[in-house]
């Protein structure tokens, strides 16, 4: 049991030191980024130059868009992957319950069929569908109209941004 215990403390132990470690060489990281920042040589280094600085400051803000850019990418493909996944369970489901709902309609038209020809009990499910769908179609319409196709709010928080941004103001 001592032993079992033993390992598991090496493990945390080991754990703690990578992470400790990690958190070092983080905080070298920032601390050298944040004295070039501010003008500041690291160790080692001499005064840097304004083109230096600003090259310096470019290159870090081109390696933190790359990185988010990065970020971006895989996170909307992992979303992507899922939601594809569930769009194509989604497709067979409609699938197989248009099926139903046509085996459904010739069960309607054949039991029609038992006070009535069968002619007649297809022409009275095509009559009932065909004014369903109608309906649909109007009020499908209707809410077409009433839709807004364009981001507008988008549209005039752009506007905004760049009326800030614009010199002048």
């Amino acid at each position: 049991m001592s032993t079992s215990t033993d390992r598991f403390q090496q493990t945390d132990a080991t754990h703690d030191t990578e992470l400790l470690e990690e958190h070092a060489r983080r905080d070298s990281l920032a601390s050298r980024s944040a004295a070039r920042l501010v003008g500041h040589p690291a160790r080692g280094e001499s005064e840097r130059t304004v083109g230096q600085l600003v090259a310096d400051a470019s290159h870090d803000v081109s390696a933190l868009v790359r990185s988010e850019i990065q970020l971006a990418k895989s996170e909307v493909t992992s979303g992507l992957k899922v939601g594809g996944k569930g769009a194509g369970l989604l497709g067979g489901a409609a699938f197989l319950g248009l099926l139903g709902l046509i085996f459904l309609l010739h069960t309607l038209a054949h039991t029609i069929d038992v006070w009535l020809p069968l002619w007649a009990g297809y022409l009275i499910v095509t009559v009932i569908l065909l004014v369903i769908a109608g309906v649909l179609g109007m009020l499908g319409a209707k809410a077409l109209k009433k839709a807004k196709p364009m981001p507008e709010k988008a549209i005039r928080n752009a506007q905004q941004t760049v009326e800030a941004i614009k010199p002048g103001h």
